[in-house]
């Protein structure tokens, strides 16, 4: 059973379009929302537009690929509302790595993983032990179709996709006790809002999930 008082969802890789629409869902059920990007402007920019709607943020700016720095806007937002009840790791992959195969680098396969793989461990490491005083928290992982359906165009991200994939697996660690995980694949294109209801019931439903949200037929590209 859920408190009545919601804990802080705190959104990595937050954006206009999923990162904005995961803040409006939990702030609409009292959630307090603390937001990471990289970009300190458009971070600003997207703290006061949800400000304009009636949500209060917090907010800190930080490269999810880089751990210490992940770590250190996470603990910032934790002093400033709370331990997370909620972590959503939603950060986008450089699109510089979104290359087919021959164009892709000698150390392309190596950052991709840097974002996907230790920017989700560095943030769950720093989250998971107030979660687990708490005895409440809340993993939320989200992914492209990487993790589906690696594809030559992609050939780096597709590396880090199953990667992130394999750390969530890991994360049944967490069985028996009250954390969960969930990791969340979006295959093509999805309205921000359906994405952030779909995270939100898994969220809601509990229990470590793997989850997979197929394009509708007729979306427009």
């Amino acid at each position: 059973m859920r408190s009545a008082r919601p804990g802080p969802v705190h959104v990595v890789g937050a954006g206009p379009g999923v990162g904005a629409a995961v803040a409006r869902r939990f702030a609409r059920a009292g959630h307090p929302v603390g937001l990471v990007a990289p970009d300190p402007a458009r971070l600003a920019a997207l703290t006061l537009d949800l400000a304009a709607e009636g949500i209060a943020t917090e907010s800190y700016p930080a490269d999810a690929s880089d751990p210490a720095d992940l770590a250190r806007a996470l603990a910032v937002l934790a002093e400033r509302q709370g331990p997370a009840e909620v972590l959503c790791f939603s950060a986008l992959p450089d699109v510089g790595l979104i290359k087919p195969l021959p164009g892709t680098g000698a150390a392309d396969p190596d950052r991709a993983p840097a974002l996907d793989v230790a920017g989700a461990e560095a943030a769950a490491a720093t989250v998971l032990p107030a979660m687990r005083a708490a005895g409440r928290g809340t993993l939320l992982f989200l992914s492209g179709d990487a993790v589906e359906h690696p594809h030559p165009d992609r050939a780096a991200t597709a590396i880090a996709g199953p990667a992130r994939r394999t750390y969530a697996a890991l994360s049944r660690a967490l069985a028996g006790t009250p954390l969960r995980v969930a990791h969340l694949v979006v295959v093509g294109r999805h309205e921000p809002d359906r994405v952030a209801d779909r995270l939100w019931e898994l969220y809601q439903a509990g229990g470590e999930a793997y989850a997979v949200l197929t394009e509708q037929p007729g979306t427009q590209p």
